[in-house]
This record gives C-alpha cells, structure tokens and sequence, in this order.
C-alpha cells in the first residue's frame, strides 16, 4: 500500500450514529478536518459539547479532544470537504425488501458540493447494485463530473462495546468504481486503519458485507434449532455444544434468544429479497432466529402458567435483559425486547424488566437487577450481562436461561 495516493484532506460524514459518529471521531484524531452531519439537532448539539449519544467505552475522551480542537464539527447540513461518507441507516421495508432511501437522500445532499477529484464512499450495508444506483443519480444530477470524481463502497465490520479498536485494527473491504477510485479511498482509510486493505469492487464489496453476516446468521440459526431440540429431548445444549465442540473441525456457536442488531438480523433480507429461490438456506435461518424469540416468550409464558396452578398465586417474573447483545446500550432489533412485550401481553403476572446498560425505556418500567431478582420467583435470563453473573444461586426460584449464564446453567 506504499503507492497509495493522497489521502483527502477533509471529510464529510454523512450520519453520525453507532457507526458514523466514532470513525468521524478516529478520522479527525488522525488529523483529518471532519465535519459530521445528522438530521437530529440533538445529536448535532452533542456531537459539538465533545458527547456521545450512545453508550461505546474509550471514545467519550477522545470524542471531548477533537471537537476542542476543532477537528470535529457537527451540522444539520454538509459543508464543502474533499470527501463524503454515507452512513446512515439501511433497514428493511414490512415485506422484508431492503429500504435505501436513507442512502438516496445523503446522497443527493451532497450532490450540490462534490467537485472534481472528490472521493464519494458509501459506508451503509447495502443491497448489490446500490453503489452503482447512487452514482447515476450524481451523474444525472451532475454530468459534467462523470469520471472526474471517485468513488467506493467500504461497509463497517465492527462490534458495538468495542467499536474504537475494531474501527482501527480490522481490515477493511474496498470496493471501488475503479481501480483509481478504490486506490484513492484505501489512502483515506489507510491514514487511520492499522488492518490490511483488500481493494476489489462495489459489488464484491457490496456482497461480502451481507456474506458475513448472513454466514453467521445462519450458524446461529443452527445453535438455536439444536437448543430447541435439546429442551424437547432433555438435554442441557451447553454441554453438548461443548462436548461437540471438542472436535477438531466443529465450532458450533452458543444459542440465544433470537438474533438482533443492525447487522444480522437485517442484512439476511437484502439477498432473500433479491435472490428469494438461491438464498433459500439463508431465509430459512432468519426464519429460525425469528422463531427463537417467539419460542423463548412460550417457554416464559408456560412457566408462569405452572407456577400459578402450582401455588394458586400469580408469580412476579423476572425479565432480565432488554439490549441485543452483552454489556451494550443497543436495543435495535433486539429479540429480548420482542420477549418481553410478548410475555407482557400474554401472561398473568407481575413482570418486572431488568436492563443495567440503560438508564429508563419510553416503553417498558426497569427495575434494579439485583432487586428485580430478589423479587422474582420466575427468572429468565435473555442476556448474559456482567451484572447477572454476580447475582447469587437460589433454589427458590425457576430459572430460565436463555443465554448460556455460567451461575445458573
């Protein structure tokens, strides 16, 4: 990567959420002057008192330091820079069709600003074909920049809690409209990702984002069809995953409560939607992990029903866990929210919802875990946080353990 060209100088970040918001904050403690943009006047007013939005360890400090020194700057509309990202939301319409009117119109916003040699990257998870979709409507809109200006799609491959090492020490996926292009966009990326660069195309790039996280829907999907089948048989499935496991070529994953986030559980769609008779392995695993929410609300609801024919009273229920993954403030897509709306449309009981990465939910009442334990005489564990493993054993209680939980498996 020695011949890389010139990195630009200025950059425009298109959407400053879980994933735009902390690479504008790395690029601009690289040196880079970066002026980040959100349609949230909330987020824009944070984002320049030096705050986060969201809950992401070792990136407040930092975030504080480059908006001091004026390497960050948030708007509600993009300035003139060198470079433009987008990055925002890629969800999915009620039948499952991939929703890329968010990319569209970030797009179009800095339609009026490129200029030659610019370098225009979308970031966003995206159907094949959207890098190419979106250049026609620049070149449509701005003819006269057809050629001159480069273009790529890199997408984000980074966990949320630990965002700010994976940002920099992964490799990243260039994909770009041309060689020149992809060229010009590692030299960006180079100046802050200690990982390698692999330069190929859009859709290549395009469709490695939605291979790896439909690879690892499906082995998750494969986890929870085995715990399902292990309840019905009478089999404790971490001990045989472990056992399983002890082969030299089998890594099965853990089973959870269904999958969520703003990765697998959406990406899936883009090829099922697209390629519905080719991708019939990958619709049938979303159909799994979707299913496992709805099994794991069963299983809670049937346990409330025992206890009350059991002991003629209605038992107070512990839900513990709301967020979609371990020691995160995520809730998107999460199953755990799914669980817990089920359980309290369908079941007679007093429920009370644990979450300790969050503060309070316009939603759902929280409740102290600790207290929320105490109390409970059903506890279902959906997510096994940090806080959970610290409760102590009590054989007064049932338990539900949905996540795996070491103290109580």
């Amino acid at each position: 990567m020695s011949d890389l060209p010139r990195a630009p100088q200025s950059a425009c970040f298109m959407g400053l959420g879980y994933i735009g918001l902390p690479t504008a904050i790395i690029a601009a403690a690289a040196g880079i002057n970066v002026c980040g943009v959100d349609i949230n006047p909330e987020i824009v007013k944070k984002t320049n008192l030096g705050r986060l939005h969201f809950g992401e360890p070792n990136l407040d400090e930092i975030c504080s330091r480059v908006v001091a020194e004026g390497k960050l700057k948030a708007y509600c509309e993009p300035k003139p820079c060198d470079a433009y990202f987008i990055v925002v939301p890629t969800p999915f319409k009620a039948n499952h069709e991939p929703d890329i009117s968010y990319v569209k119109a970030a797009a179009e916003r800095v339609i009026p600003l490129l200029k030659e040699n610019d370098l225009f990257v979308i970031e966003s998870t995206s159907p094949i074909g959207t890098t190419e979709k979106v250049l026609q409507i620049i070149y449509s809109s701005r003819p006269e920049l057809k050629g001159k200006i480069y273009a790529a799609y890199c997408p984000e491959r980074v966990l949320p809690g630990n965002i700010l090492k994976e940002l920099i020490e992964n490799d990243r996926i260039i994909g770009g409209a041309d060689l020149a292009s992809a060229n010009v966009a590692a030299a960006f990326y180079k100046v802050f990702v200690k990982g390698d660069l692999h330069l190929t195309d859009c859709k290549t790039a395009e469709m490695c984002k939605l291979t790896e996280n439909s690879s690892r829907d499906v082995q998750i999907a494969f986890a929870n069809e085995l715990s399902m089948i292990c309840d019905k048989a009478g089999i404790n499935v971490w001990e045989l995953i472990n056992l399983a496991n002890k082969h030299p070529r089998v890594n099965i994953l853990q089973p959870g409560c269904g999958v969520g986030g703003h990765c697998i559980a959406v990406d899936p769609y883009f090829l099922t939607s697209d390629f519905p008779v080719e991708s019939r392995l990958i619709a049938t695993s979303r159909e799994i992990n979707n299913y496992k929410a709805l099994w794991c609300a069963e299983k809670i609801c049937s346990e409330i029903l025992k206890f009350r024919l059991a002991h003629q009273r209605k038992p107070v229920t512990a839900i513990m866990g709301l967020s979609f993954k371990p020691n995160i403030d995520d809730l998107r897509e999460s199953p755990a929210k799914f669980i817990a709306a089920r359980v309290i449309q369908s079941a007679d009981s007093e429920i009370l919802i644990s979450e300790p990465n969050i503060k309070d939910h316009d939603v759902f009442k929280l409740t102290d875990y600790a207290k929320a334990y105490e109390k409970a005489d059903i506890v279902a564990f959906l997510l096994a946080h940090d806080e959970y493993k610290t409760l102590p054993k009590a054989d007064n209680k049932v338990i539900l353990n949905f996540c795996g939980l070491k103290n109580f498996g």
